[in-house]
């Protein structure tokens, strides 16, 4: 019997799909002559630390059920260095090891892993952080144009497309305890939206 394995695969928007990673990954399992327990696909953002799918195979390690998770780059598993760092410490606890296609294997127990670990993270990291600065500078940039950002006063989109509910709800004698609740808004909205109301012409 081979060495266990789970397989990782993550994307960061709806409009990705992980079949590439996974079709990759399972021939990669196959060359290793790794036992895959499972195959995982998420799509979220690298940098979220509480992701449903990562948190099952976790718990996995924890069980010692798996000995090692197989994904396509280290940027797959996390972008923040705190939590690849913790997370690659918490799978070393349980002799697991976090292995890429690229043939690298990172084990924290071997000097080796640990340089390798941080140095990706570290430049994982660097790129986010750009990204950041980036967006920083564009909305800097915006602001010396004129351009307003964010929602502008007198704006409330989400009570102005309530409005015709709750107006509905109150003419038929609801409580705007009981609308408030219903539409999942606060009682003062109701409140806003009917004050609104009454001041139309």
């Amino acid at each position: 019997m081979g060495r266990r394995a789970a397989i990782y695969a993550r994307v960061s928007t709806t409009d990705q799909s992980c079949d590439r990673q996974i079709t990759e990954l399972t021939a990669f399992a196959d060359r290793g002559g790794y036992e895959v327990v499972g195959a995982f696909r998420e799509t979220a953002s690298g940098t979220l630390a509480n992701r449903a799918a990562r948190n099952q195979i976790i718990d996995l390690a924890q069980a010692r059920k798996i000995d090692a998770v197989l994904v396509t780059e280290l940027s797959r598993w996390g972008r923040s260095t705190q939590d690849l760092l913790d997370t690659l410490h918490r799978l070393a606890g349980w002799k697991v090891s976090v292995n890429a296609l690229s043939g690298m294997t990172f084990e924290l127990d071997t000097p080796h892993g640990r340089m390798m670990a941080t140095l990706l993270a570290g430049i994982a990291q660097f790129e986010r952080d750009l990204l950041s600065e980036r967006v920083r500078s564009g909305l800097a940039a915006a602001r010396a144009r004129g351009k307003k950002l964010g929602r502008q006063p007198g704006q409330r989109p989400k009570s102005d497309k309530l409005a015709p509910k709750v107006i509905e709800a109150v003419e038929q004698g609801r409580s705007y305890r009981w609308i408030a609740h219903d539409l999942g808004i606060s009682k003062n909205t109701v409140l806003d939206i009917m004050k609104r109301q009454r001041k139309k012409p």
